[in-house]
């Protein structure tokens, strides 16, 4: 039986609400490569992606808004001003909220103006969740070539701790406590090594290089999604994997499928090179894997932004088939 995508619009004052009950992959049909999406305290929904190019102009850090999870309306850059220790590659941002002084701040990588060193991490900072994010002056971390990229703050709400994950370049995915200000590491903290790349050029390992994390809690675990290890072009080799600890800290356990290795999401024949996750949870409890992908029918695209539900089986998370739908779906329950 064929199914039937109905969106409901209920206009009132202050903007239109959507309600929509089915979708299909991919959310927005253009390059929005290493998506995070996170829940404001406005309500809303809102994703960030690495810098682009759309329509001749240069995005630094991509940002859409939508009340569903489904629709996305476009609000442009997030970081308008470039820092003053950088001037490309603004890649991968997360962003999270600072109860204590209601103000957001984005994580993200950059280059450096100094062309002694690669990749430096960087933090900006807003009043909303939209932006424009200003850089805080100076980056927190910097280092050789791309060793540097994809940061990933938790919040550990038990704790009060907060936590940068982060890493690429062959290297180990790392860790370090922040500080309470959530700008700086915790004077005295150390960084841990918590995943470590697989090197061997077996067709199903996508470890070689480990990149992409992203923490979640989910009953008794958390969570530590990560992806490997080509992204893009014309040799993209990439997917998900996942490890699970008792403690943010790890020590981390990697999932083991009937292949023998980490991998939950992988290609298929309408997308390639699936990873690069943030995970969002639905009204109903619902978790969601919100990613990119490549259309091997359409490479021109670029990486476009991807969502499907995650099932529990055996204390791991499990995404039906193992790769990304293309077909009409039921949506995240988001009312």
């Amino acid at each position: 039986m064929r199914q039937v995508f109905y969106i409901l619009i209920f206009l009132f004052a202050g903007g239109v609400h959507a309600q929509v009950k089915n979708y299909k992959n991919p959310l927005v049909d253009f390059n929005f490569p290493d998506p995070t999406v996170i829940k404001a305290e406005d309500g809303n929904y809102y994703a960030y992606a690495t810098n682009t190019e759309r329509k001749g102009e240069v995005i630094n850090i991509q940002v859409l808004k939508s009340d569903n999870l489904v629709l996305w309306e476009e609000l442009g850059d997030a970081l308008p001003e470039n820092p003053n220790w950088a001037s490309s590659d603004f890649w991968a941002p997360h962003v999270v909220y600072n109860k204590k002084n209601r103000k957001y701040y984005l994580y993200y990588s950059g280059e450096s103006n100094d062309k002694t060193i690669g990749k430096c991490l960087g933090i900006a900072i807003s009043n909303s969740p939209e932006g424009p994010y200003i850089d805080k002056g100076e980056p927190l971390l910097c280092g050789d070539n791309f060793v540097n990229i994809d940061p990933m703050v938790y919040q550990d709400e038990k704790s009060g701790k907060n936590y940068l994950y982060w890493g690429s370049a062959h290297e180990s995915i790392k860790m370090r406590e922040l500080s309470r200000d959530l700008l700086n590491f915790k004077k005295g903290s150390e960084v841990k090594e918590i995943i470590h790349p697989v090197e061997n050029s077996e067709i199903e390992n996508y470890e070689n290089l480990i990149e992409g994390v992203w923490l979640s809690k989910h009953k008794d675990f958390f969570y530590l999604y990560y992806s490997g290890d080509n992204c893009c072009g014309d040799e993209a080799h990439y997917a998900v994997m996942v490890a699970r600890s008792k403690s943010p800290e790890g020590p981390f356990k990697k999932f083991k499928n009937p292949k023998g290795n980490s991998v939950i999401l992988s290609r298929n024949k309408d997308w390639i090179a699936p990873g690069h996750n943030s995970l969002i949870t639905d009204e109903e409890g619902t978790d969601w894997i919100m990613y990119h992908a490549i259309d091997p029918k359409d490479r021109s695209k670029g990486r476009v932004f991807l969502m499907d539900s995650i099932n529990y089986k055996n204390g791991w998370p499990i995404i039906k088939s193992g790769s990304p739908s293309r077909k009409w779906l039921p949506a995240p329950q988001t009312n």
